[in-house]
């Protein structure tokens, strides 16, 4: 067996510091006594506490930003499994999935400038309703390409068996479909959640100002001042992010293994 190269593990260690290297000083300086910028002062947890105790503009961000992510993520699995649905009963479709990876080939200021466009025209105002369609036509683009193609590979046989004993498309869809794509839905709400809650340039151009999110509340936060209550709280949502991506890909992984099993 071939040893590995040393400059090779060197430079992949290289690429891993650059890309987490701006991470772990968020991460350290949240920690730190003094304002950011400035040098290590002293350890302490006050910007923590401040984040928890004394953010209500913040939290209520926040909270904008869940219900409008977890909105998003519901309605976009929902339409997904209604697609599936619709190919369930003969629809030849399959060409058609295509038009949904428009998210990740246009430019997402485009989509941006596009639903602006699109609520102008039709009179629907900028707010909490404008976040959730735009927010769910972005999550649309990645749940049903993914569950189309998880559900195109389930076993033919299955169904006919189940058509054969008597059970509706309606039945076997949702009693014998359905459940072999739990892993599946299970990983893709975990994603379309996660780039809903992180979204900014969607929220940027359709929230208005009436609706803020998190994003939108730290940008304005960092055009005032850059307080390390934004450190305390960039490592939190980083370690939320971390796990859930970490669900993401062990649900993913385990749905690949069933698949070739």
């Amino acid at each position: 067996m071939k040893e590995k190269n040393p400059f090779l593990k060197f430079f992949t260690f290289l690429c891993y510091f650059f890309l987490y290297l701006p991470l772990i000083v968020i991460v350290v300086f949240s920690f730190n006594s003094d304002r950011f910028p400035a040098p290590w002062k002293s350890f302490t947890f006050d910007w923590y506490k401040e984040l928890v105790f004394s953010s209500g503009a913040l939290w209520d961000s926040f909270g904008i930003s869940l219900q409008v992510a977890f909105c998003a993520t519901i309605l976009s699995l929902i339409m997904s499994l209604m697609f599936l649905y619709w190919v369930a009963h003969g629809a030849k479709l399959a060409k058609w999935t295509t038009l949904f990876y428009g998210n990740l080939i246009i430019p997402e200021i485009v989509l941006a400038v596009a639903l602006l466009s699109f609520f102008t025209i039709f009179h629907i105002p900028l707010g909490y309703i404008s976040l959730i369609i735009s927010h769910t036509l972005l999550g649309l683009g990645f749940s049903l390409p993914i569950l189309y193609s998880r559900y195109s590979q389930l076993d033919p046989k299955l169904y006919e068996a189940s058509l054969v004993l008597g059970a509706t498309v309606r039945q076997t869809f949702f009693k014998v479909a359905v459940p072999q794509l739990k892993s599946a839905l299970f990983s893709t709400a975990l994603l379309v959640f996660v780039l809903s809650f992180d979204d900014f340039v969607l929220s940027y151009f359709c929230a208005g100002s009436q609706s803020q999110t998190l994003s939108l509340y730290l940008l304005s936060m960092l055009r005032s001042e850059v307080s390390p209550v934004v450190n305390a709280l960039s490592s939190v949502l980083l370690i939320i992010s971390t796990i859930l991506a970490l669900v993401y890909f062990t649900l993913s992984k385990r749905g690949e293994e069933k698949k070739h099993a």
